[in-house]
């Protein structure tokens, strides 16, 4: 088994595993590969190198000065993404579904013409402005395609 440090053009970064480097470079050459936060495809690998155990270590990396903020390490961020992956899924499991009748959805129930819920669906950006226009909050929520459909 090979796991891979891989990158989204959105510089998403998470890992891949693979049964080999062959498979590895197969399947991101033929966009199988798609990065787990916004579903993107254009994946790359990130260089990797073994991990350097040295605790207690406070260096200063070379290039930063000091009292500036340090780099997002990629734990962090690796920890931000799956946070977001989970209010997503949370977000999914406590709303409804109303597909391209969001907007219409939205202002039947702003008007008190049908029960209010939590609903999800697609809106063009016209329909998000004119439901601002009337009071409506929406607003976007990306959902990686793993998450859309059903796992087996």
């Amino acid at each position: 088994m090979k796991v891979l440090d891989l990158r989204c053009a959105q510089d998403h970064r998470f890992e891949g595993w693979f049964a080999s480097e062959e498979d590895a470079q197969s399947q991101i050459s033929r966009d199988l590969v798609q990065c787990p936060v916004c579903g993107d495809h254009a994946v790359s690998r990130l260089p990797s190198a073994p991990r350097l155990n040295l605790s207690g270590a406070t260096a200063r990396p070379a290039g930063r000065a000091e009292g500036s903020p340090p780099a997002q390490a990629p734990a962090a961020q690796m920890t931000l993404q799956a946070l977001y992956l989970k209010a997503v899924k949370q977000v999914l499991a406590q709303t409804e579904d109303v597909g391209d009748r969001f907007a219409e959805e939205a202002r039947r129930m702003h008007y008190d013409e049908a029960p209010e819920r939590g609903i999800r669906g697609s809106a063009s950006a016209e329909e998000v402005q004119e439901l601002a226009e009337e009071g409506i909050e929406a607003f976007p929520l990306v959902v990686p395609d793993a998450l859309k459909q059903t796992a087996h």
